[in-house]
């Protein structure tokens, strides 16, 4: 290839693939960042909806309004190398922003049974309820597993997804959700079931589901279809006022 083919390729190619590259630096900081795992259940739940759901309204627009530029720039610079198109779909579907389809598993877990509560007065009311712990623990286990792409509440989950309990509810991407919790995974069946078994959390989560009937099932699927992720993937941290902030390293993992 001479050298002015490759600087056509390149000038054709290099708006998309950095937007890309951009997205998915957005989306590979450490899921430590992203996740609260510690319960906050003093917080007022109607004054959380109505600021998490504002905020993620906002959110979701920027990020139409940022899949808008990339089919603008796609349609502008028409047919692109195979090899950049190859790409650029391999990281729509590492970042999340492509729907994908195929066999896997669906995880359910609910609440202790209103009787079981009523029946059990001197037991601790945190180990009757499902907890942000308990689905991080699921999710995490199907990511060992090798999933491919995994929801929750048929919500796509990416690398800076946050769990989060609040009151009787678990926040998911700014939005509220109250049991049953259903965890989506794609993948090999056989490898995901194994990861769920292997893990040491959902094995002593088991012992809930025995004491207090919690609800733990499993569900074999033989075709999902899982949306793509809708919200934004800027990354955004708290400041103090009266400091400059700092500008933060360059992400280097997937935060899986």
């Amino acid at each position: 290839m001479s050298r002015l083919r490759r600087i056509s390729l390149w000038r054709a190619g290099a708006p998309v693939a950095l937007l890309c590259a951009g997205l998915l630096f957005a989306t590979s900081a450490t899921n430590a960042r992203g996740t609260d795992l510690r319960p906050s259940r003093n917080t007022t739940l109607a004054g959380l909806v109505e600021e998490q759901s504002r905020r993620s309204a906002t959110l979701t627009r920027q990020h139409a309004a940022l899949s808008g530029d990339i089919e603008k720039l796609q349609t502008q610079q028409g047919s692109i190398e195979p090899k950049l198109a190859k790409q650029l779909k391999d990281l729509s579907v590492a970042v999340g922003t492509t729907p994908v389809t195929g066999p896997g598993l669906t995880v359910t877990l609910k609440d202790a049974p209103p009787e079981v509560v009523k029946d059990n007065p001197d037991v601790d009311a945190d180990w009757l309820v499902i907890h942000q712990q308990d689905i991080q623990a699921v999710v995490n286990a199907l990511w060992t597993g090798g999933a491919d792409a995994i929801s929750i509440q048929n919500h796509r989950v990416i690398s800076t997804t946050g769990i989060k309990c609040v009151g009787n509810s678990v926040v998911l991407h700014g939005v509220p959700y109250l049991p049953p919790y259903k965890i989506t995974a794609i993948g090999d069946r056989r490898k995901l079931q194994r990861a769920l078994n292997d893990s040491k959390y959902i094995e002593n989560l088991q012992d809930y589901v025995v004491k207090f009937q919690l609800g733990y099932e499993v569900k074999n699927e033989s075709n999902v279809a899982m949306p793509a992720y809708e919200g934004t993937l800027d990354l955004q941290s708290a400041t103090v006022p009266g400091f400059e902030r700092t500008p933060s390293a360059s992400p280097t993992s997937s935060g899986r």
